[in-house]
Order: C-alpha cells, then structure tokens, then sequence
C-alpha cells in the first residue's frame, strides 16, 4: 500500500484546496496518508524568498490571476471560499502549533484541520487570535483552552520547528509538499492529478 506526508500549512489558501480534493483520491487509491504541520513561513525564509517579492507589488497582473484562478477552483470543487480575508496573510505559528500538538493523533488532526480551514478561509475567522483560535477548536469538539495552552509548550514549539526542518531539508518550497513513499515529491493543488498516477502506479 502506498504511503504519503501531506506537509501543510493552514494559512495557504492552495492547501485549503489540494486538502479538500486530495481526499477523494485517497479513497480511491487507498494510500495511507499523514498530515504533517509545518510553519510556510519558515520555508518560504529558506528557500522560496520570491514569495515575499510577489507579495510586495500587488497589482502585477499574475497575482491578480492568481486571485482568480484560486477562486475558479474553489467553484469547480464546491468549495466555499472567501478570500482574501483582512487577516491575510495569517500569522499561523499558533494555531500551527496547536495542529502539532495533535499530530500524534491523526484523526483529531484532521478534525481540527478541517475546522480551521473552514473558520479561516469561509468565515474570515482570525485564527491568530488566540481567543478565536480556542472557540473554534471548542466548537470542533476540543478542550480548546487546554489545547490552546499545551500548544504554547516548550515541546510543541520544537515539534513545529522540527516538522519545518524536516521538510526544508526533504526540499520543500511551499505549501503543501507531498511526499510519496519517502520519494516522489509534489506540490500544490494543481498536481493532485499527478499524485493520483503516482499512488496508482
């Protein structure tokens, strides 16, 4: 049975799709998969600089496009988005913390994840607000005081920072980074079709 690390980051409006529609590919394929929380930010810092370059000129005509495009894939997967958000760009460190705190278990993660997608991306929802951050895993069905609080631990902190490590050093650019099998590597929403083959094969 194939194997894949789903690497992400849920302040990327990209992996709020490819999180979406990866979904049914792992039904069909029956691929195990792992969701890996890591910080963009720290990535982008290492090795992906020209992310900050695009975001400094707004009106240069592909990110407009960009905007576009994320939107017409939103609609084509069914997916309610509204975005961008005055809270974007997201500082995600807590509630990526927060995801850390849960992956060791796979499930809750996906819960949480889920949840925070939709608060964030749907509801325009500041998710680095810890108040905010809380209510939202209270409403998914946590302790999300208590939650809240262990993600703000010295372990978890090193957790996040070790998951980014990992990932820079494994060559990641972006959010999200697939990896398949401890091989093939894959980026992004656009190349789902991609993954698919490669899990099929």
């Amino acid at each position: 049975m194939s194997s894949i690390e789903f690497f992400y980051d849920l302040s990327s409006p990209w992996t709020r799709l490819a999180f979406h529609n990866i979904q049914p590919i792992l039904e069909e394929t029956g691929a195990e998969v792992r969701w890996r929380p890591f910080l963009v930010g720290g990535v982008f810092n290492a090795a992906n600089h020209t992310v900050y370059e695009s975001r400094a000129n707004p009106d240069h005509p592909k990110v407009r496009h960009v905007f576009s495009w994320l939107l017409d894939w939103a609609e084509l997967a069914g997916l309610p988005m509204n975005f961008p958000s005055p809270h974007h760009p997201l500082k995600s460190v807590l509630p990526m913390r927060v995801c850390c705190a849960l992956e060791g278990e796979q499930e809750k993660l996906f819960c949480f994840t889920e949840a925070a997608f939709h608060a964030y991306f749907s509801e325009q929802k500041n998710l680095d607000d810890p108040i905010v951050l809380t209510q939202v895993a209270t409403d998914a069905g946590f302790d999300g005081e208590a939650l809240v609080a262990r993600a703000q631990e010295q372990g978890i902190k090193d957790h996040l920072r070790t998951n980014t490590d990992e990932a820079i050093q494994r060559g990641a650019f972006g959010s999200p980074m697939m990896f398949i099998d401890g091989g093939g590597v894959y980026f992004g929403n656009d190349q789902l079709p991609l993954v698919r083959q490669a899990l099929l094969k």
